[in-house]
């Protein structure tokens, strides 16, 4: 039996727990808060900040895992460069997690390797911010180097508001660093999520594209197949091969890409399942959870089948749900009755306003959100 040492306990988290232990693995759930989603289905679970070096070093030696799985981006990944020194298998690699927690640092990596991304700029305060802004030009996007799921982003139209996202950057930043990107903004048809999986063992292989939407950076929706021409399909399979090369390692990869009219723009790259990867579990017959383990325990991917066409909508607390709220989730005997839906509710103890608390998972968009208008998160009594 396996022993993974799974670093970060959200939703993602969760659903990668429950296919390790289909395969018996044993799972030990950390993050900086008790009763976090994956710590309800692992075998045992520690509280601590992975931020600090000590504490991380600390658990690790704890529980001498055979694997240590980051899924979220407040990590001392320094210390996990230091910890693949001594032998310990990091997942994808140390240098693959290093470098993709960083905005700054993959944006440099993949300019390195000739990828074609927005153009950029960094500012680690408000004056270099607005010398940054009027060198890239209006519109443009200002997000903080390390966030959780797009959370500090804004559009910036003027320089009015430089100020304000300024603010909200810093609200949202992850970690200690206190920088911001600023990214010139890509008119766009559509963005994708391509789903990489490196083996150590085979060749590099691609799930079908997922079409997604996003709200100022945060996952709202994602569909599977996107629709997609060949030559654009090629492109997109072909950078996401060349940086995940250089990254090294095996495990599943979410490279993201905007799509225009004759070409992909490089956008992001996430060192384990994605977001927009959720409607796999609808969709293929591994999803991206049972990819990205079979990945690192170097088992074999003979097919990766796409079985039926799907599309996935978060579910969300409202504006209006105080701060920290403990909360009910109403209405899924109601949208459950719609055909060919399915739901996951995460088990987030408590909410606030925009928090994602779940996901439907249906065939179409219509019978989705048709479920979607069902279900409401109200705070509990």
């Amino acid at each position: 039996m396996k022993k993974i040492l799974l670093l970060g306990s959200g939703e993602l988290g969760k659903e990668f727990a429950i296919s390790a232990q289909r395969l018996g693995c044993d799972i030990i759930a950390c993050d900086s808060y008790p009763n976090a989603p994956a710590m309800q289905v692992a075998d045992c679970f520690k509280v601590f900040d992975m931020l600090d070096p000590n504490k991380l070093k600390d658990a690790v030696k704890e529980f001498n895992p055979d694997f240590i799985v980051p899924e979220i981006e407040a990590i001392r990944t320094q210390e996990l460069l230091k910890l693949e020194e001594q032998g310990f298998n990091i997942v994808p690699s140390a240098r693959a997690v290093n470098l993709t927690m960083n905005r700054d640092e993959i944006r440099n990596r993949a300019t390195a390797l000739g990828i074609r991304t927005a153009k950029y700029e960094y500012a680690s305060n408000i004056k270099e911010l607005i010398a940054a802004t009027q060198k890239i030009g209006f519109p443009c996007i200002v997000k903080p180097v390390m966030s959780s799921s797009g959370k500090g982003q804004t559009k910036l139209y003027g320089e009015n508001n430089v100020e304000n996202a300024w603010d909200e950057a810093a609200r949202n930043m992850r970690g200690d660093r206190a920088k911001v990107i600023v990214e010139e903004f890509i008119v766009f048809n559509s963005e994708i999520t391509l789903l990489t999986v490196k083996q150590k063992k085979g060749e590099t292989l691609f799930c079908s594209p997922i079409g997604h939407t996003q709200s100022e950076g945060d996952y709202i929706e994602s569909w599977q197949p996107f629709d997609i021409n060949e030559d654009l399909l090629n492109q997109a399979q072909n950078i996401s091969k060349v940086i995940t090369d250089d990254l090294g390692g095996y495990g599943i990869f979410g490279v993201e890409f905007f799509v225009l009219e004759n070409e992909v723009i490089f956008s992001e790259l996430s060192p384990r399942p994605h977001d927009t990867g959720m409607v796999t579990m609808f969709t293929q017959n591994l999803n991206e959870f049972d990819l990205h383990l079979r990945a690192l325990l170097e088992l074999p991917i003979p097919n990766i089948l796409l079985l039926r066409k799907g599309y996935s909508t978060v579910i969300k607390a409202g504006d209006d749900m105080p701060k920290n709220s403990k909360y009910e989730i109403k209405g899924l005997e109601k949208a459950l009755l719609i055909n060919n839906v399915d739901v996951r509710i995460f088990g987030k103890s408590k909410a606030w306003p925009g928090r994602r608390l779940g996901v439907i998972l249906s065939s179409e968009k219509e019978n989705g959100e048709a479920a979607k208008k069902f279900i409401s998160i109200v705070k509990s009594k």
